[in-house]
């Protein structure tokens, strides 16, 4: 018999897959009980079930179980446009295009935007799942530092001409970023729209975060500082504010570039879920998503201090943490005799304690890290979180042991 090489295309390579959704498949395995801040997820409590059961049994009908619209459904589009038009992040129906979830976006603006061999700037560290669609259409990464104030970017100048080249696209998180929780303060959004002018770079603005907010003031978003950029492609999601399960996002693009998102997308997917978007249509109209929305802002602020009280009973000063205004993260890095400790190592040890976290090299395009992990505050009640914080303790206790 003949033995042949699979013909894989060449960015077969790149599909590398995500640490972070792994570790769903991985904890459904696990048959004891576990504390789970791996996920970036929002609380199940804090999904309003009862409220998407009641609009599912009285609004569907046939018109919900057909296809629709790629640019989306458009009362969704229409009620989207007027609650935002109250919030830090206002926008108008012809910039919109409803995805399937925040991931659909991104792939969208790599698809239209990144070619093979294209250098694309992220921030270390960042969210994996959105720089590894940037490598699975074929970018070279340049991972560029962050601090408390978001992406250093003073350092992109510098970082960039070492490369002897200029960068296609930008991605950055710049609210409650993933996985650090900071943001990214105003004086560097400026920076960071001026650069990519010089550039003619797109910044990929990645912000699941930005309605949750819970401390601190609002920065205005890039869309605010820079009216009708075409360098700006705003990626959001329903997926943090109400449930990851309804898979539907939007972009918000200058409209010059909505008929490019509309073609990429009809070559994915048709359209974002009906019945999913007849949902949020309607509990939009009914006002619950403000409602809702204040809600998360005081139980998320309530879920972050009381893990941020507990990491100090039982760790001190073995960590340090990020103090983030909104969002779901924490990011802790070893300190002391702690910090040889690797947290891709600690992992497994966490788990058999029955607690789950993502290692820090996960979140690095290359790896980086290894002394810290994100913790999401958000999923679990204090009480939750206290029992969670005391098995990573026990962990690192015996990670130390056992070197």
């Amino acid at each position: 018999m003949k033995t042949s090489t699979m013909p894989l295309a060449r960015r077969a390579e790149h599909l590398i897959g995500s640490v972070i959704d792994s570790s769903t498949s991985l904890l459904a395995a696990q048959e004891h009980d576990i504390v789970r801040f791996a996920m970036g997820s929002p609380a199940d409590d804090a999904v309003p079930l009862e409220a998407f059961r009641e609009i599912a049994a009285s609004q569907f009908d046939h018109s919900s179980f057909t296809y629709g619209a790629t640019e989306g459904e458009p009362g969704l589009v229409k009620n989207l446009v007027e609650y935002l038009s109250s919030t830090p992040d206002p926008t108008s129906a012809e910039r919109i295009t409803i995805t399937t979830g925040g991931m659909q976006g991104l792939d969208l603006a790599c698809k239209i935007f990144v070619d093979p061999g294209d250098l694309v700037i992220v921030e270390s560290p960042t969210y994996t799942n959105g720089s590894a669609t940037a490598r699975s259409y074929g970018a070279e990464l340049l991972e560029a530092p962050i601090d408390e104030n978001g992406l250093i970017v003073e350092a992109l100048p510098e970082l960039v001409a070492r490369t002897g080249r200029t960068p296609k696209a930008i991605y950055v998180i710049p609210n409650f970023q993933n996985p650090s929780g900071t943001t990214l303060s105003l004086a560097r959004r400026e920076l960071l729209i001026e650069l990519a002018h010089q550039w003619n770079a797109v910044i990929i603005d990645d912000d699941p975060y930005g309605l949750l907010r819970f401390a601190g003031t609002n920065i205005p978003n890039f869309q605010a500082l820079s009216p009708n950029d075409p360098l700006l492609f705003s990626v959001r999601t329903f997926s943090k504010i109400l449930a990851p399960g309804l898979r539907v996002g939007w972009v918000d693009t200058d409209p010059s570039v909505r008929q490019l998102v509309i073609n990429a997308k009809q070559a994915m997917d048709t359209c974002t879920n009906i019945p999913g978007q007849h949902i949020l249509t309607e509990f939009i109209r009914r006002g619950s998503l403000d409602a809702h929305l204040k809600f998360l802002r005081v139980e998320y602020r309530t879920r972050k201090e009381a893990m941020q009280a507990s990491l100090r009973r039982h760790l001190g000063e073995r960590v340090t943490k990020t103090d983030p205004q909104g969002g779901f993260f924490l990011w802790l890095t070893l300190q002391g005799a702690d910090a040889a400790t690797s947290t891709q190592g600690l992992f497994t040890t966490a788990l058999a304690e029955g607690v789950a976290f993502i290692p820090g090299p996960a979140l690095s395009a290359s790896g980086r890290f290894d002394d810290a992990l994100r913790l999401c505050f958000a999923s679990t009640t204090p009480e939750r979180t206290e029992e969670g914080v005391i098995r990573l303790t026990r962990a690192l206790d015996r990670a130390r042991q056992e070197r």
